[in-house]
């Protein structure tokens, strides 16, 4: 089975200039591939705006400094792009695509996937994704229904075996596996 989802990829930010292009806040790893020119990204605006385009096409995307400008065929000046301002955009991917990098991976990927330590033995499994500014973190569900937080660094996460459908974390007391003593008080 193999239905597609969506993800978001960006929200539209402040206009720039007078003939309608768009900062972008952008949440995705491979803006390239999903601000190309002729992409048709699902659009939803905010709770409480007015009326708005259900779909924003990619006329010319572009970097300024470290900002990516984008203009859409539907917006035509800044009062069109200043009307769309907080608007979500989505991109639909197939759920066998990939991205680009190896050592990059769709929160649908993860999520489901089992979770041992460095020798095998079963911590849990992958709940959810939690994007932070510093870094990604898993939330863990380990078997005695506790959700921890694990980093998703290459330090404390070493492996990622989609094809095994596991992830290898370098568990240490208190990440997930409780510290001696928490486990000790454990009334149950």
């Amino acid at each position: 089975m193999s239905e597609d989802i969506e993800v978001v990829v960006g929200r539209v930010g402040k206009p720039h200039g007078i003939r309608g292009e768009v900062t972008l806040d952008v949440r995705t790893d491979e803006p390239e591939r999903r601000f190309a020119v002729g992409t048709t990204l699902r659009a939803e605006a905010p709770a409480g705006a007015d009326r708005r385009p259900s779909a924003l096409t990619v006329a010319q995307a572009r970097w300024h400094q470290s900002t990516l400008l984008v203009h859409f065929e539907e917006i035509e000046d800044r009062n069109a792009a200043e009307a769309v301002r907080g608007t979500v955009l989505y991109a639909t991917l197939g759920r066998d695509e990939v991205p680009e990098d190896p050592e990059e991976f769709y929160d649908h990927q993860l999520i489901g996937l089992a979770v041992v330590d460095l020798d095998g033995a079963p911590l849990g499994e992958v709940k959810a994704v939690v994007h932070g500014s510093a870094q990604d973190l898993l939330t863990v569900r380990t078997p005695d229904g506790r959700d921890t937080l694990v980093p998703f660094v290459a330090a404390l996460v070493p492996e990622v075996d989609l094809a095994a459908g596991r992830i290898v974390v370098a568990d240490r007391p208190g990440l997930v596996t409780p510290f001696p003593e928490d486990v000790a008080e454990d009334p149950a």
